[in-house]
């Protein structure tokens, strides 16, 4: 298996991304809860950074690429047949097959190989909350400085979020809107007109503290998608297929860990894979050590989604005067997840 060049891979995140130290939190009428200054680079080595999605798979791929690594795109695995004494067969949608050693299901919440590893375990379901999200230009914040901090606002009724996620100025600010279902699902939503979509977003946080209204009025291309949650599996792996990132435990987007827990199982896999151990033995390493910690971040992000969801005006009051008192030690209760090292021996 190849690994790549962690360290080149990181300074072009940093050079694509924005540099994240610090996250400010407040109440639907701009009142300040806290902040959290997490200073990464001088604690970890490494600085946090946020990134669009698009940007850390295209670069992502560009390092398979360099890698020698092939790529087949456009793909829709329909079915694994693993005959124990012979290579293992993927079967995908458009007719074609591929063969291996061995399988890593890296597919996601949707897992068609969750299905082949554990074949009558958990579904995905719907947890009650709607995420909206996008991007505008830096523009949308000039006369708010927030420099290298990502703003958040609980609400009554929900949770919005800001910050710079690339140099870009047309569309360098990332934006995301939590709120409870109400008997929609993310396809209805989809399914409305973008004028609709976005006098409900406005609808919904009218009232909330500036500069939310501007970055919802800047807003086109919104995008809409259910909060979906995975049940623990009674196992990562089967016979020669193994289930990674959210294939294994998928995690609700409330604590910000989806796409760094898959970086760092793929990571981890590949140091273990150059052992030499049998695979079964390594698939089994690779779960144990693995699991305790992906499962206590997935549990932290159930627990973040539920202050995100519908509360009286005590509720919410209640609610800010603890976070305020909290915030505090939730910051070191999260040092565990930056000082992990994917690539220690």
């Amino acid at each position: 298996m190849h690994v790549l060049d962690e360290i080149g891979l990181a300074n072009e995140l940093i050079s694509r991304g924005s540099v994240a130290e610090a996250f400010d939190f407040y109440s639907q009428s701009g009142a300040k809860l806290g902040s959290i200054n997490r200073d990464m680079e001088r604690r970890f080595g490494q600085p946090a950074v946020n990134v669009c999605r698009a940007t850390l798979n295209e670069i992502l791929i560009d390092k398979a690429w360099c890698a020698c690594v092939s790529l087949y795109f456009e793909k829709r695995l329909i079915k694994i047949e693993d005959r124990g004494d012979q290579p293992i067969i993927a079967y995908f949608a458009d007719g074609t097959t591929a063969e291996g050693d061995f399988l890593i299901g890296a597919d996601g919440v949707h897992s068609v190989t969750r299905r082949q590893v554990v074949p009558d375990g958990p579904q995905p379901f719907n947890t009650g909350l709607i995420g909206f999200g996008g991007f505008v230009p830096h523009s949308v914040l000039d006369g708010r400085s927030i420099g290298r901090h990502v703003e958040t606002t609980f609400g009554r009724s929900g949770f919005f979020g800001y910050g710079y996620c690339s140099p870009d100025p047309t569309a360098g600010v990332m934006w995301w809107s939590t709120q409870p279902a109400h008997g929609m699902d993310a396809a209805m939503f989809r399914a409305l007109d973008p004028a609709t979509l976005k006098q409900h977003l406005r609808d919904f946080h009218r009232g909330w503290h500036d500069p939310i209204p501007g970055i919802i009025e800047a807003a086109e291309n919104i995008v809409v998608t259910d909060t979906l949650d995975v049940a623990t599996l009674p196992a990562w792996s089967r016979k020669r297929s193994l289930l990674i990132g959210d294939a294994a435990h998928a995690t609700s987007p409330h604590a910000g860990q989806g796409a760094s827990l898959a970086l760092e199982d793929a990571m981890r896999l590949a140091r273990l894979m150059q052992g030499g151990q049998e695979l079964g033995a390594t698939f089994q390493a690779f779960e144990a050590e693995r699991r305790p910690r992906a499962e206590k971040i997935v549990a932290m992000a159930r627990r973040n989604g539920n202050s995100k969801r519908e509360f009286t005006a005590t509720g919410a009051w209640i609610r800010n005067q603890m976070m305020k008192w909290l915030l505090p030690l939730g910051s070191k209760s999260m040092d565990f997840m930056y000082a992990y090292d994917a690539r220690a021996v």
